[in-house]
């Protein structure tokens, strides 16, 4: 067997991206990407109503753009060149009319920005909310290779630029389109051979933006990679603040800090001097066509082919035609971090957990606790050796069973596979006869219980961490757990007793506390089947000795495995099974383990005269 017995591994894939990490016959697997643009779309269904309303103003706001210089063309040549006896009353009325059209601009500018974002961080926690649920379903092998700030950064910066392209984008579109239109319709009346001239410098500037829209796409890309590295430096470096601290390293942290900041402000340096080039060299365009109007309109207002009136309308519609050529550039910039943002996110999404229902799954019910390995052999990857070989064992419905050997040999692992945290390479486990393949993972998960030698609480209070083992539990039962778990004593003496905050991970408990709350959650749980994974190695003996007598009491009439290292705690255990690598060497009580004198008796000697 390898050396596998614990099972979070942290490997040089973790930093690759997401769809290279998934080799081996553990690892989930990815879909195909092609259904893509169907999956961005979705996102619109739930506020289809919304963003019609958002599109619809959006149409007001560049039809109300487009009559605003049409008004003013109308008072220069209709009312003041026309002769009009009523010019002022004509004047106020278009005034009137040309202030209305501010008004429901305005308004209309006010509920896209305002109710239009609101519609894009609605699409954003949606999901959000979908893929922190995929989060959940991902197999250990998932994390095994993945590092918790770039799973972050996938989750909020991904997704705050998707929820900005969702909202500007479809507008921005419709703006440019509808008012470009608009403003070459207008434009070609007043003068034709001006105004093609002027579009003369559309396909130069589609071209110049289209080359340095791919270089921004793959420096937007690269960002993004670089501050989930930075991310994931922080995470994992205040985790261990304490093991920093402990061995004086601050400095080397440091040092990885800076290595991580390094690399991604090369990658802004990049893309920055990409987006410098786009959109400084867009607006460049956008003046030169300004220029090109009052140069080739002065020359036609000296050769009597534009009156002066008109050349006012047509400098006001350029103007106007600036404006979608803003907005075309604002959208490259938003789809370029939103469409990579949305490539991250779905790289995630597509990847589908090993450990799935099976069509058929069944809910386990009335569960005795008959467990069966038939033939079980397991490895984490392909082309890894096995942790476990052919390996076949029974236990009864009531067993106390416990695991022993030395670190390496697969305890760990082979408790892993009971509630299916992998799934087997070969054979098949059994609970009460039924393949554990063939039940749902609720159910078989919610009949296990587990005390992990690596305990994990969660910032908050004693009594939320408890009740995580049965979340509508009272407070009575809460107690009861945590006085089986010899838990209550401790807890009392805090100053808020069960209310008391215990700070992330629990760093304000010592580790036998930790420890006996963690033992307290599966005793609320109260489950046919417990594992208990090195449960009592970080109790001193007297904690040990009460937490022993309280697991001999719940052992009754349920399934019991423990792993231990410390063997007088197992003692009394129906079974004892002694792994090496080569599978179980040795099984039987503790008085025949004795009296065989082998590597049982080796251990329990050697632990006897520390």
């Amino acid at each position: 067997m390898q050396s596998n017995d614990s099972i979070t591994k942290k490997t040089s894939a973790s930093t690759k991206h997401l769809p290279e990490s998934k080799a081996g016959s553990q690892s989930d697997t990815v879909k195909p990407a092609h259904s893509r643009g169907k999956k961005f779309l979705s996102y619109y269904k739930p506020y289809m109503g919304l963003f019609f309303a958002d599109i619809a103003c959006a149409l007001i706001v560049s039809a109300t753009t487009l009559l605003l210089p049409l008004c003013a063309q109308y008072i220069t040549k209709n009312i003041l060149q026309g002769h009009d006896p009523h010019q002022l009353h004509d004047i106020s009325l278009m005034g009137a009319f040309m202030l209305a059209l501010v008004v429901v601009q305005a308004l209309c500018t006010m509920f896209i920005d305002f109710q239009g974002h609101m519609m894009g961080a609605r699409m954003q926690s949606d999901m959000r909310t979908e893929l922190f649920e995929h989060y959940q379903k991902l197999s250990f092998s998932f994390y095994d290779e993945q590092k918790v700030g770039q799973l972050m950064t996938r989750l909020t910066d991904d997704t705050f630029w998707l929820s900005e392209l969702f909202h500007h984008g479809p507008e921005d579109i419709v703006v440019t389109f509808l008012t470009a239109t608009g403003a070459f319709l207008i434009l070609a009346k007043i003068n034709l051979v001006l105004t093609l001239l002027l579009f003369l410098f559309l396909p130069i500037m589609i071209v110049y933006a289209w080359h340095f829209n791919k270089k921004m796409n793959k420096a937007l890309r690269s960002s993004k990679d670089r501050i989930g590295d930075i991310n994931a430096q922080v995470e994992d470096t205040l985790a261990g603040i304490r093991v920093v601290r402990s061995f004086t390293n601050e400095e080397s942290e440091k040092r990885k800090f800076a290595y991580a900041n390094r690399r991604f402000l090369a990658s802004r340096s990049d893309g920055y001097r990409s987006e410098a080039y786009f959109f400084g060299g867009l607006g460049v365009f956008a003046q030169l066509m300004t220029i090109a109007v009052i140069v080739l309109g002065g020359i036609a207002v000296v050769h009597a082919a534009l009156d002066l009136a008109d050349m006012l309308t047509y400098l006001l519609c350029v103007g106007i035609l600036v404006d979608p050529i803003k907005k075309l550039i604002n959208f490259g910039e938003l789809y370029q971090e939103g469409i990579t943002g949305f490539q991250r996110f779905m790289e995630v999404l597509e990847i589908e957990p090993n450990l799935q229902d099976a069509a058929d799954a069944r809910e386990l019910a009335q569960v005795r606790g008959n467990i069966e390995f038939q033939a079980v052999s397991f490895r984490y990857k392909e082309g890894h050796r096995d942790v476990v070989k052919n390996l076949s064992l029974r236990i009864r419905a009531g067993d106390y069973i416990a695991l022993v050997g030395p670190s390496g040999v697969g305890k760990t692992t082979l408790c892993s596979l009971i509630p299916r945290f992998y799934d087997v390479s070969a054979g098949k486990i059994l609970l009460d006869g039924y393949d554990i393949r063939d039940v749902t993972l609720r159910s078989l998960r919610r009949n296990i219980g587990i005390v992990q030698q690596d305990v994990y609480l969660f910032a908050g209070t004693i009594a939320e961490n408890i009740r995580y083992g049965k979340l509508d539990a009272s407070e009575q039962e809460i107690i009861e757990a945590a006085k089986k778990a010899h838990a209550h004593d401790f807890i009392m003496e805090l100053p808020d007793g069960y209310d008391s905050d215990i700070g992330q991970r629990g760093v304000k408990l010592s580790g036998g506390q930790k420890q006996r709350l963690s033992i307290a959650r599966v005793f609320l749980k109260n489950p046919p089947v417990i594992i208990f994974d090195e449960a009592t190695s970080a109790l001193d003996n007297e904690s040990e000795k009460a937490v022993k007598d309280s697991l001999e009491k719940l052992s009754d009439n349920r399934t019991m495995l423990v792993i231990a290292h410390r063997l007088s705690t197992i003692r009394n255990a129906q079974r004892i099974l002694v792994l090496s690598e080569s599978g179980i060497s040795e099984q039987g009580t503790h008085e025949e383990l004795i009296t065989l004198n082998s590597a049982y008796a080796n251990l329990y000697n050697m632990q006897a005269k520390i």
